[in-house]
């Protein structure tokens, strides 16, 4: 990316500082929208073999990790694909997956030009393939947070000690989330809590809309989630609390942002960075991508962003 770009990072300052400036706290979320509406968009056709029919030279092909319900992915994706189509001139399309390791699978072999991945499939599939950039990141995503959440009936009420979580039944959400089991993890190993150690062994639940469901019905007990979904779901009225309830909330971290394949850039020219970063930070208040996304805008990122996330992985064995 070119040196013109200012970009804010988050760095080995905001690693060190990490647990001292901000403690677990509780209440309610920040409001971020997501609209659960029918699909619509531009979608690119499926292979015989189940993956994306691939790229052409005229076209950009833009993926997600699945980390919520497919029509709210559909909505969203697709008026994305509809964005940048026409800011960028190109024929632009969402291919859905059905897992996270799809999505870092197909980014590596190409079928994906650019996917929107959490903070951890973003470091995996930038380490599986050279020359992958990250793009943009959300304004909300340099100071993310998981919430922990209770089904009403073991009694727990908002508090910042994670302890009392270690006899619940708990579910995660997918098992390379970030926001849904890697940071949460980290967060209990803090305080002294076993993250695997939970009676049965945890869940993982593949969503954080999942994991809702799965606490609210009692299932499981406790669970962690993405809070912009949690926030989301609570305004929507999707959560009844009376049910389930925030317990606590994690310390800030950076998490999901654009990821570019390098494919694309030697089809598209060396000028596609900042073409879709000029197109995604020139987005305004208003703009439904943006309502989408549940952000103010987009900022420019870069690869220090996520060392801690990639310190973290590689201590708990989920990067190699």
């Amino acid at each position: 990316m070119s040196s013109r770009r200012a970009v804010r990072s988050g760095g080995s300052a905001q690693q060190s500082q990490f647990l001292s400036r901000r403690g677990f706290l509780a209440g309610t979320a920040a409001t971020a929208a997501a609209a659960v509406l029918a699909a619509c968009g531009r979608t690119s056709p499926v292979s015989s073999s189940g993956g994306p029919a691939g790229s052409s030279s005229g076209s950009l092909t833009i993926g997600a990790i699945p980390d919520q319900d497919p029509e709210v992915l559909q909505r969203l994706y697709g008026t994305v694909a509809d964005s940048m189509s026409a800011a960028l001139d190109l024929d632009v399309r969402y291919t859905p997956v059905t897992d996270y390791g799809a999505a870092v699978s197909l980014f590596r072999t190409g079928d994906l030009d650019l996917v929107w991945f959490g903070g951890l499939t973003g470091v995996q599939a930038r380490l599986q393939t050279p020359g992958a950039q990250p793009i943009a990141q959300r304004d909300i995503d340099e100071s993310f947070t998981s919430v922990f959440i209770v089904n009403a009936d073991t009694g727990l009420t908002p508090a910042d000690d994670l302890t009392p979580l270690a006899g619940l039944r708990f579910t995660y959400g997918s098992e390379t989330s970030t926001s849904g089991r890697l940071m949460p993890a980290y967060f209990l190993t803090q305080q002294g809590v076993d993250p695997q150690g939970f009676p049965g062994g945890p869940g993982f639940s593949g969503s954080h809309d999942a994991t809702i469901s799965l606490v609210a019905s009692g299932s499981y007990q406790a669970g962690v989630l993405n809070e912009q979904v949690w926030a989301s779901r609570t305004e929507d009225g999707t959560v009844d609390p009376s049910t389930v309830l925030q317990y606590a909330r994690t310390p800030e971290y950076h998490d999901y942002h654009w990821l570019l394949g390098p494919q694309a850039v030697e089809r598209l020219g060396d000028d596609l960075p900042d073409r879709l970063l000029d197109h995604l930070t020139g987005l305004r208040a208003g703009d439904e991508v943006l309502e989408l996304f549940g952000a103010g805008a987009f900022i420019p990122t870069e690869a220090s962003n996520y060392d801690q996330i990639e310190a973290v992985g590689r201590d708990l064995g989920l990067i190699s």
